[in-house]
């Protein structure tokens, strides 16, 4: 299992980021290590982090750390790289795990809305491992998880930003991931399916009902297969993870089918997420 000194967690509070959190402080407790790993949380939730920092400290020897941040703020998440350029370890892991969803037509989006998505998906994703790639950089191991999705590989009516900025996290890693491959620094693109969580709830906008989720319950994965899979990846220097054995087929298909094929499938699409009706 991947241990590491330092860990860096966005998104902490909940879903991927609150087990990732969990996973990686009780491994670090088995561990016979001198020095206690040092677990950094972030998320705009500071009730929520404060919660999971406190159980933490309790159930395990980590130096558990409280950072809330918007990153879809510039000036919030201005401080906090000016902190996370501070940040050093033997064994370094940064998980970008933040993310914002939009269910809905492009058209009727908000595009206050969009703008979060462009600044926490992709822009946060980019400056937070910019920053701590020189601290990386000299570390004996290093490991870097960006959670990216399914959806990546994939043009999704009614998902359309979501889809794309995802696909922007996937080809980031993959491109870093070449950059570093004679380094000590493993990256890792996990690119899950649809997982239970609150994302769904966040996504879903204002006056649609949650039975109009596109995703079918068969194809849901859990959220510590997801955790387990992306560490395991990471460890073994996989570029990609597909959690879960029909993710891995579903993305396989996706990678090998023709884009008119595709496009095909995509048109015919049932259309779920309904947009709000405006007066």
């Amino acid at each position: 299992m991947l241990v590491a000194d330092t860990v860096v967690i966005t998104g902490a509070s909940s879903g991927f980021g609150e087990a990732f959190a969990r996973r990686m402080a009780h491994t670090a407790a088995r561990q016979a290590n001198e020095q206690p790993t040092r677990l950094i949380l972030i998320a705009r939730s500071k009730d929520r982090l404060q919660a999971l920092a406190a159980e933490l400290r309790n159930e395990t020897t980590c130096t558990v750390e409280v950072w809330p941040c918007d990153l879809s703020v510039p000036a919030d998440r201005a401080k906090l790289l000016t902190e996370l350029s501070r940040v050093r370890g033997e064994r370094m892991c940064l998980i970008n795990n933040a993310g914002l969803g939009d269910y809905g037509e492009f058209a009727s989006s908000e595009p206050s809305r969009n703008h979060s998505m462009i600044e926490v998906n992709m822009t946060a994703l980019t400056e937070l491992t910019r920053t701590m790639l020189p601290a990386m950089q000299k570390a004996k191991h290093a490991y870097i998880i960006n959670i990216a999705s399914l959806a990546a590989d994939l043009a999704i009516p009614d998902f359309a930003m979501y889809a794309a900025s995802k696909a922007f996290v996937a080809s980031f890693s993959e491109a870093l991931r070449l950059e570093l491959l004679k380094t000590n620094i493993h990256v890792t693109a996990v690119c899950p399916g649809p997982v239970h969580t609150a994302f769904g709830d966040v996504a879903r906008r204002s006056g649609s009902q949650k039975k109009e989720v596109p995703f079918r319950k068969w194809f849901y994965t859990g959220v510590e297969c997801v955790v387990n899979s992306a560490l395991k990846a990471v460890q073994k220097n996989r570029p990609r993870c597909y959690p879960s054995l029909k993710i891995r087929l579903a993305g396989l298909f996706v990678r090998c089918a023709p884009l008119w094929l595709l496009r095909l499938i995509m048109s015919r699409r049932p259309r779920k997420a309904i947009p709000t009706t405006e007066s």
